[in-house]
């Protein structure tokens, strides 16, 4: 069964998101990387605020910003308004402070539209795997229609940061 095509992604982009984790370690870091829309490829990092609080959260109010995020909301504005733009959010991204790099229950939950119908936003989705030590690993998830999920369709070598 064919999986969809991951967005390529260049080294030195990787390495701004990870250390964009290292920063915000032992929280989860979240932003997302744009992309031409005619294109395969997507570069260019955009950091947002991760502004976790639990009374707001939609799906994970028992948890703490070291195990959820939340797009700051002129960040998710920022983001909303450039879907349509020629260079585009191709990809989201955010940290696992515990080392690994899946896509839990609650990512899905958010980034699934609420109404059933697939991913909330036309995006891939990149969990990076960050421990106290180093980024473990990294994995990109993209929508697949045939499994009705996301499934993951590449993974990243972590770095020592």
């Amino acid at each position: 069964m064919p999986t969809p095509e991951p967005i390529d992604i260049p080294r030195s982009s990787l390495e701004q998101i990870f250390a964009h984790a290292r920063e915000s370690f032992p929280d989860e870091c979240c932003g997302w990387i744009t992309g031409d829309k005619d294109s395969n490829a997507a570069g260019g990092v955009r950091r947002a605020v991760n502004a976790y609080e639990p009374e707001t959260h939609p799906t994970a109010k028992n948890r703490t910003a070291q195990t959820a995020f939340v797009i700051a909301d002129q960040d998710l504005l920022d983001l909303n308004h450039t879907l349509d733009d020629d260079v585009r959010p191709r990809i989201i991204y955010h940290s696992h402070p515990n080392g690994r790099a899946y896509f839990s229950e609650t990512d899905k939950a958010n980034a699934s539209d609420p109404w059933g119908d697939g991913p909330a936003y036309p995006v891939q989705q990149i969990v990076i795997g960050i421990d106290g030590n180093s980024v473990v690993e990294a994995r990109l998830f993209a929508w697949d229609d045939d499994a009705e999920d996301f499934v993951a369709v590449a993974e990243f070598e972590g770095l020592d940061i």
